[in-house]
């Protein structure tokens, strides 16, 4: 796999299409940013790092996970209404603290890595802070 953050980005718009209560994705520390951040945002309902295991009978080894607990509303319609990867292996989008991008009128977020960690376009916004945008939500 080539991108990984675009697989995580695919299984949970996905898993709304097909009106799932939550998805799994395989574990690393950026992915679980990523997902805590859709938390703080109230995208998703809840976010939790499942620790893998080995079997010492059969020799297998399961990796870490992150199990994202989806989040609707009453209507049944998802929270998430758009989720892009914008940011690709074959084409690196980066920008400066005076270049960051506006979702939607500032209805959505930008989720960008940056030096100080991943977070949101308005925290770097005040932190001053450019770097990789990732994704676009709304």
């Amino acid at each position: 796999m080539t991108d990984p953050i675009a697989d995580m980005i695919t299984r949970i718009r996905n898993a709304q299409m097909a009106k799932k209560p939550e998805v799994l994705v395989p574990y690393s520390a950026i992915k679980l940013s990523i997902a805590q951040i859709l938390f703080s945002e109230n995208y998703v309902a809840k976010v939790e790092r499942i620790p893998g295991s080995a079997s010492r009978r059969r020799g297998h080894f399961i990796s870490d996970q992150i199990r994202i607990i989806l989040h609707y509303t009453e209507e049944g319609k998802a929270s998430i209404l758009s989720i892009q990867k914008i940011s690709k292996p074959g084409k690196r989008v980066y920008c400066g603290h005076s270049e960051l991008p506006r979702v939607q009128n500032n209805y959505g977020v930008a989720i960008l890595s940056t030096p100080k960690g991943v977070m949101t376009n308005n925290q770097a916004r005040r932190e001053r802070l450019g770097g990789e945008v990732l994704c676009e939500v709304w």
